[in-house]
């Protein structure tokens, strides 16, 4: 990241290389941003290793390309590869297509609650479930309680868990971050054995329209991929912009890189 006067109270720090979670064939390494400890004359630094960056800071990290995990945010830092580009929609100009209108159609009666990033049996054994259908045998389908807490219940800014319920039926749940331009949709999970449903795409519709009512210019969808098809459905909701070399751009997915 260029040297710049906004990021001075955060430190910055590059990972070792390790294999890539998305392209198995290549080696990735993250840049990860810290809040600094700042030590006043007479009084020792708190005991904190990873002190939160607060919205603002958090905000402005977002808008350069990063993404949280837990308490941790970061952004791909690879030697040889650009393939990671951070999305985000600008919601005004969004107009759903036809097949996004039919999945608001069809999920109009649900019941939505916005609750507090608590842990909740009923939200892991949900995650559990979609894990093991839809991520077999990648390691995210065996993550522990512990686990889960630490990438979903721990944050450093304001995050809410927004249910969709049919009846007393737990269907899906949205982990969302509060951001000073906008919502961050952190992660998506939701009952894999539910046929035909669309639901990844009325949480994401959902969220559009939250950011609305809050008057929030953006949606960050986080990282796509070209090549993961598994990805392809963040490009659908357009237009779509990209952050590529320090600057947010808005993309065409048939022929971007």
């Amino acid at each position: 990241m260029r040297q710049n006067d906004n990021f001075s109270p955060i430190h910055f720090y590059a990972t070792a290389p390790y294999s890539c979670s998305y392209l198995p064939e290549r080696t990735a390494r993250s840049q990860v941003a810290l809040a600094k400890v700042i030590e006043t004359p007479g009084h020792p630094p708190e005991n904190d290793p990873n002190p939160d960056l607060g919205a603002a800071y958090s905000t402005l990290l977002v808008q350069h390309g990063f993404r949280r995990s837990g308490t941790f945010i970061y952004r791909p830092h690879c030697d040889d590869c650009h393939a990671c580009v951070p999305v985000r929609l600008p919601v005004a100009r969004f107009i759903p297509d036809r097949s996004q209108r039919r999945a608001l159609q069809r999920h109009v009666n649900l019941a939505v609650r916005i609750c507090p990033p608590v842990f909740s049996e009923e939200h892991f054994l949900l995650y559990q479930r979609y894990l093991h259908m839809r991520h077999p045998q990648g390691g995210m389908d065996e993550e522990s309680r512990e686990q889960y807490q630490q990438f979903l219940l721990q944050s450093p800014v304001e995050t809410s868990f927004i249910e969709f319920r049919e009846g007393n039926i737990l269907c899906m749940v949205s982990v969302i971050d509060s951001l000073e331009d906008g919502l961050s949709s952190v992660y998506t999970f939701f009952d894999p054995e539910l046929p035909r449903a669309s639901l990844g795409t009325y949480a994401i519709l959902w969220q559009i329209e939250a950011c609305r009512q809050a008057h929030l210019p953006y949606l960050y969808l986080g990282y796509w991929i070209k090549e993961i098809q598994k990805m392809a459905y963040k490009t659908r909701f357009s237009p779509i912009e990209g952050y590529r070399e320090g600057h947010w751009r808005e993309i065409d997915p048939d022929v971007s890189g």
